[in-house]
């Protein structure tokens, strides 16, 4: 199975977003290649919410070139098998922890969002990772900082698609 196979399969899936879902299989219908960033039309986005339930608190990484608080997450590449697994994969990348987990029940959440020509959107798919007892972070080249955050000091950092992303997270945890 290629993974635009599993993309529309997992979002085929999904509960919830009825709308925007339908988008990204609309998109994904007309646009064979549009799991990858070469995509212009848009492609679609993996993403993680790593969290630490046990003492309540979110890990985001200041963006680069973005210069936002955000999740882990980015292009899909071709070696990722699954959308899950392109999720886990940036999230491991950009987080610098190892072992984590990606919570059961698939994504949590879709968020499109347009970004800068070339392209036009990102379709991205947003899962929730979960951090290991212990976890240490490392900040990778894509970072300004990664800093853990309580669940209430998210509103006060980050933008609303984080904050949903925090709450549909919680409800299934």
């Amino acid at each position: 199975m290629s993974l635009h196979d599993d993309a529309v399969l997992v979002l085929k899936g999904y509960e919830g977003q009825d709308e925007l879902r339908q988008a990204y299989l609309d998109h994904l219908a007309a646009h064979p290649d549009g799991m990858w960033k070469a995509c212009h039309a848009g492609h679609v986005t993996a993403s993680a919410l790593v969290v630490d339930p046990e003492h309540g608190r979110v890990l985001l990484t200041l963006h680069r070139k973005l210069r936002m608080w955000l999740q882990m997450g980015g292009h899909c590449e071709p070696g990722d098998a699954t959308l899950a697994a392109a999720a886990l994969r940036e999230a491991t990348e950009e987080s610098g922890i190892p072992g984590l987990t990606l919570l059961p029940g698939g994504p949590v959440r879709l968020d499109r969002h347009p970004i800068p020509a070339p392209c036009h959107w990102h379709f991205d798919v947003q899962y929730t990772a979960l951090a290991p007892r212990g976890a240490a972070h490392a900040i990778s080249d894509e970072s300004l900082d990664l800093r853990w955050f309580a669940y209430d000091e998210v509103r006060e950092v980050a933008d609303e698609s984080v904050v949903r992303l925090l709450e549909g997270t919680r409800a299934r945890l």
